[in-house]
């Protein structure tokens, strides 16, 4: 799975280095062996499922400084991402550019109207989330966006201070069948389905 991102990030033509953060030796290995650089480890506390995205970035920018490597500009790519592009991550940092926010990232579209959502208790009753929206034509509501899940530009003082990436961000829109965030068996199965049919329209 970590390949798909190093090969994504190297055939951006984004980067000086592609650096892996991690605390495993086997993935620091693989990912040697697929062109990535890991010149350092990273800390146990920042390695739980329950560590943020910026504070890991913010050590890693850290560690890289005491190297020697400076960037103002640096890149977050998840590990489970096979169908993201280099085309997306070159986008995304002319955004970065162009539009003077502190983060840019990919976002697509949710399937229904958030304005429609709905709770549903214990036994079954529901009840919408917006209730003002209930009997609004879904063609009338506003459109929602969620974050893809697959990387993050950021400028160095942003990452550094610690600022949140939703809050101080702009965004490139990508198509939802492209946008598979694994993190659930469901989602593998699904990632799974989608690459096989993408293979078999590549075929044809």
């Amino acid at each position: 799975m970590i390949g798909y991102a190093i090969k994504a990030a190297v055939s951006s033509g984004c980067f000086d280095k592609v650096i892996v953060s991690t605390d495993d030796a086997e993935t620091a290995m693989l990912a040697q062996s697929l062109g990535a650089l890991t010149p350092f480890v990273r800390p146990a506390a920042l390695s739980d499922d329950h560590t943020p995205t910026v504070p890991v970035i913010a050590h890693a920018i850290e560690a890289c400084e005491r190297e020697g490597w400076l960037a103002d500009e640096i890149c977050c790519i998840y590990p489970g991402v096979p169908f993201l592009k280099p085309s997306d991550i070159s986008l995304a940092w002319h955004l970065l550019h162009s539009s003077g926010a502190q983060y840019t990232f990919p976002v697509t579209s949710f399937d229904s109207p958030i304005q429609r959502a709905l709770t549903r208790d214990a036994q079954g009753v529901t009840r919408p989330f917006y209730p003002e929206f209930s009997a609004t034509r879904t063609q009338d509501l506003v459109e929602g966006y969620h974050d893809a899940g697959q990387f993050y530009w950021g400028r160095r003082t942003a990452w550094l201070k610690g600022q949140n990436i939703h809050l101080n961000g702009a965004s490139i829109v990508i198509p939802s069948w492209r946008v598979v965030d694994i993190d659930t068996p469901d989602d593998w199965h699904r990632a799974e389905l989608l690459h096989r049919a993408l293979a078999v329209q590549s075929i044809q």
